[in-house]
């Protein structure tokens, strides 16, 4: 499950922002436009679902890496101990 912070990271990736806390009323938005509170709580399933992708996408790339090497997952392990 992400964190406030995640969200906000992914959401306003430049910054200006503080939070404390996983909730929408412990955001301070400095130097930066403010997101609304049901951005805020969306959020929180993008960011699950970025992530996900993001494992997806890195799990499939080294699957073809491997496949291109033509090694296991185990091999590649002994390699690199």
């Amino acid at each position: 499950m992400a964190k406030g912070n995640q969200v906000l990271e992914m959401l306003i990736p430049t910054g200006g922002w503080v939070i404390t806390g996983d909730d929408y009323s412990g955001i301070q938005f400095l130097e930066c436009d403010s997101i609304t509170e049901k951005q805020f709580k969306d959020g929180f399933n993008a960011y699950d679902v970025l992530k996900a992708k993001e494992a997806e996408s890195k799990a499939t790339a080294k699957a073809a890496l491997l496949d291109k090497l033509g090694i296991t997952s185990e091999e590649a392990a002994l390699l690199l101990s």
